[in-house]
């Protein structure tokens, strides 16, 4: 069982039958389902952890990689373990707004996620994308983050779908460690 997350036997129907289903408790997903933490403002003091992250050690903030205008960090409420986020530094939110040098640090460091991630991890393939904007599920819309999501058959199973749980085997701290690991040079 991971860290923060308990387990209950089944619960008992108003006949007092079993009604066959377990409970697998996350009370730490609550901050992220309430929307806590978004920012008000650009800036770590505005509450952007985007803008934060850059200034935390790489165990704390869970970075794997720090390029010249962009670093890569583990999602802190991944879809899958490994799940990563190539990031720039400046608090920009939109991807035409990307100078060209940074474009191309994004892609890079996109890239060498996805070596890093078959390296530690051997997905059999990955999601790649942007949201841009809340309407597009961004879940920090103020900042640029673009997500690196490795991906193995059957991973989708009933606990996303049926009771709106993920179960990730592997916990953040070791993802980070085994990628940063692997990061290529």
């Amino acid at each position: 069982m991971l860290a923060g997350m308990t387990r209950e036997p089944e619960q008992q129907t108003g006949g007092g039958e079993p009604d066959g289903y377990q409970r697998l408790w996350t009370p730490h997903r609550m901050a992220y389902i309430q929307g806590e933490g978004k920012p008000t403002g650009p800036g770590a003091g505005d509450g952007c952890p985007f803008c934060a992250i850059p200034g935390q050690g790489d165990e704390e903030g869970l970075v794997v990689a720090r390029g010249e205008l962009v670093y890569a960090v583990l999602n802190l409420y991944p879809y899958n373990s490994g799940h990563l986020l190539t990031v720039p530094y400046r608090h920009v939110a939109d991807y035409t707004d990307l100078t060209v040098p940074e474009t191309a640090e994004l892609a890079e460091f996109t890239r060498r996620a996805m070596r890093a991630i078959r390296a530690a991890a051997a997905p059999q393939g990955f999601n790649i994308g942007l949201n841009q904007g809340a309407v597009a599920g961004a879940g920090i819309a103020a900042h640029l983050h673009q997500h690196v999501v490795p991906r193995w058959g059957g991973d989708a199973n009933f606990m996303p779908v049926v009771g709106r749980t993920k179960v990730l085997p592997q916990l953040l701290a070791d993802s980070r460690a085994a990628i940063a690991a692997a990061w290529p040079a």
